[in-house]
């Protein structure tokens, strides 16, 4: 990587502005899915079993495709492999609505999923290398635009497919292709900087994160705290809309829940990154958590508006792990192995949730044992959160 402090203001903000725009294409991927998730299934064949497979697989593909990550990025520079990660991704997300069955559909996901994989583990790296002093802002910034990514798409794909697209959901995802397309242009004078290949054997290359009780705490937390965004983002609409609430409103009430991110997000890691311990908000978060999938529990339409913002809440423990990756590292080849170390393995801790959400569904014909298997979830969410935010570093 070229070292932040050699680059003038102007290739600096471009950095930025990429950054930003890459942190958009994280997550509309998936959002998009679940409102409306009813319409994929009937036009798939698909039950219910088989879509908590669907929303397990982003943990599957981030786990197995964010280990390759780092090697890429030693052999061709992160900015290239960003690049080609949002080119994948873009592909992936224009063919994969048009797939003529679930297995397709499953495998084109891979496909887009893949792209995003590479890019969530390199993010990190990027704002310590060429924002060394500004870690908590910067990442709250592409949280933020990760967030904004992830509501717009939860909240406009079910309007654009009833009044743009005459009720046609594939052209309803298809167009998010167009989001990563736009990402595309700004990774590529970054790809085009000089890059020197590090050499095979330097000090801090040998830290193995994987003995490290720091870098476990955070795998732990990212794993459990995945396990709790993808149920909401593969199935809380659908909680909902099972009460009877409208699939409109079920769409607002998931885009509220990613919204909050937006300024949630940017607060909390600018604030994270000024404070030498983060327990006690990794802790805080998890009460939050308990709260809303506990709403949940006893009756979604009970509350929806205020269930929804304790989820929305629970859900900035996204933005705070990220943070805590890039704290923890002492520079920024560190933090790439711990960023993908804490992913990958905390994806793999992440894989069965969405699944066993479905299948327990599917076995009682309600939402209530699943619900209560995502709330034992939440404590020890909240006792690796308490060890990953002291004050320690890899």
């Amino acid at each position: 990587m070229v070292a932040a402090q050699q680059n003038p203001t102007r290739t600096r903000l471009g950095a930025l502005v990429a950054l930003l725009l890459a942190a958009v294409n994280l997550r509309l991927a998936v959002t998009s899915v679940g409102p409306v998730l009813d319409e994929i299934r009937d036009g798939l064949g698909m039950s219910a079993t088989v879509a908590g497979l669907l929303a397990s697989v982003p943990v599957m593909c981030f786990a197995a495709v964010g280990l390759t990550a780092p090697r890429l990025a030693r052999r061709f520079g992160a900015s290239r492999v960003i690049l080609v990660g949002l080119t994948v991704l873009a592909a992936g997300l224009a063919v994969r609505p048009f797939a003529p069955g679930t297995a397709l559909f499953l495998l084109l996901s891979l496909v887009a999923l893949a792209g995003i994989a590479v890019v969530n583990v390199l993010l990190p790296s990027v704002v310590k290398d060429r924002f060394p002093d500004r870690v908590g802002p910067t990442t709250g910034l592409y949280t933020v635009a990760l967030n904004v990514g992830a509501t717009v798409a939860a909240a406009a794909t079910v309007p654009l497919t009833e009044h743009a697209f005459g009720n046609d959901w594939r052209l309803g995802l298809a167009c998010w292709a167009a989001v990563a397309v736009l990402a595309v242009p700004s990774w590529l004078p970054l790809a085009r900087e000089p890059f020197t290949r590090p050499a095979e054997v330097k000090t801090e290359d040998l830290v193995r994160v994987s003995r490290h009780p720091v870098a476990w705490a955070l795998a732990v937390y990212f794993g459990m705290q995945s396990t709790s965004a993808y149920v909401i983002i593969g199935w809380l609409p659908q909680i909902y809309r099972d009460s009877g609430v409208s699939a409109e409103q079920a769409g607002v009430l998931f885009a509220l829940t990613s919204f909050l991110g937006v300024p949630l997000g940017f607060a909390l890691s600018a604030f994270a990154g000024r404070v030498r311990s983060q327990s006690w908000i990794a802790v805080g978060l998890g009460v939050f958590g308990l709260a809303g999938y506990g709403g949940l529990w006893w009756d979604p339409a009970a509350a929806p508006w205020l269930w929804a913002v304790f989820l929305g809440i629970v859900n900035t423990a996204f933005p705070l792990v990220l943070t805590l990756i890039a704290l923890r590292g002492r520079n920024p080849a560190t933090v790439v192995r711990l960023s993908a170390f804490a992913q990958s393995v905390g994806y793999i801790l992440a894989i069965p949730g969405p699944f066993l959400v479905g299948a327990l569904h599917d076995a009682t014909g309600s939402w209530r044992a699943p619900l209560a298997l995502v709330l034992c979830l939440i404590v020890p969410q909240m006792i690796a959160g308490w060890f990953a935010g002291r004050d320690r570093q890899v």
